[in-house]
C-alpha cells in the first residue's frame, strides 16, 4: 500500500522557548530523529510548518516536502488537514516532530491494518494518540466541517470516520513500554528522554 507520511512541526515551543525539533536527544535531534524512522515507510515525506516557522529544506532531506498550514493557528487537527491536501498518498501516516522513539515495526503493523479504515490510532484505555495514526484523504470532509465550527479536537473526528483502534495488547507487541507515544513538551520532557535514550544504546 502507497502511504505518504506527514510530520507535524507546528509553531514555536512556548515551554522551551524555541524550535524544539532541533533540540537533541543523544545525538542526533528531534526532526532527524522522525524523519529518518519514517522516511523508510512511505513514498514521500512532508513537513506541516506553522506559517511563522522558518524552516527551510536542508541538504540533508532534498526531497522533503514543506508545506505552511493553510490555516493558521488551528493546531493539530489544522496541520492533518494541511498535510492531507498536500499528500500525493490516500493514506498517511500522521505523526508528531517532538516524538523520538517511534517504533518503525508498530507503524508498520498500524499500515497493515488500516487497508479498510479511513482512521487508525492507537488507543491505551480510553487514551488515544491522534498525532500517532493513519489517516485517509476520506478525512478531508469532517476534517474541514469541524474547522469551519471553530472544532480543533482531534478526537471530534473518530465518530464522523470508519475508525480503527489499535488496542494495547497489539501495542505492546511491538512496544511495551509504550515509548512511542512520548513527546517533548518540557525541559523536563527532555531530560527524561535524554535518560531514556542512554539507557536504549548498546
Amino acid at each position: 500500500m502507497e502511504i505518504s507520511c506527514i510530520v507535524l512541526a507546528g509553531g514555536r515551543s512556548s515551554r522551551l522557548g524555541h524550535d524544539k525539533i532541533f533540540k537533541t536527544v543523544g545525538d542526533r535531534n528531534l526532526l532527524d530523529l522522525v524523519i529518518d524512522c519514517v522516511t523508510p515507510l512511505s513514498q514521500e515525506t512532508i513537513l506541516v510548518a506553522a506559517s511563522n516557522n522558518n524552516l527551510t529544506c536542508s541538504d540533508r532531506y532534498p526531497a522533503l516536502k514543506i508545506v505552511t498550514d493553510v490555516q493558521s493557528g488551528k493546531g493539530p487537527l489544522g496541520g492533518i488537514y494541511t498535510g492531507l491536501l498536500a499528500s500525493k498518498s490516500w493514506h498517511n501516516l500522521v505523526v508528531a516532530s517532538d516524538m523520538p522513539f517511534l517504533n518503525p515495526e508498530l507503524l508498520r503493523y498500524m499500515i497493515q491494518v488500516s487497508t479498510d479504515y479511513d482512521l487508525t490510532v492507537p488507543r491505551v484505555g480510553h487514551l488515544a494518540e491522534p498525532l500517532h495514526a493513519i489517516y485517509t484523504r476520506n478525512c478531508l470532509e469532517p476534517v474541514q466541517s469541524l474547522l469551519n465550527q471553530g472544532e480543533l479536537s482531534v478526537r471530534r473526528l473518530f465518530p464522523m470516520v470508519r475508525t480503527r483502534y489499535v488496542e494495547a495488547a497489539e501495542i505492546e507487541r511491538f512496544d511495551p513500554e509504550h515509548l512511542s507515544f512520548f513527546n517533548i513538551n518540557t525541559k523536563a520532557d527532555l531530560l527524561q528522554a535524554e535518560e531514556i535514550a542512554r539507557g536504549m544504546e548498546p
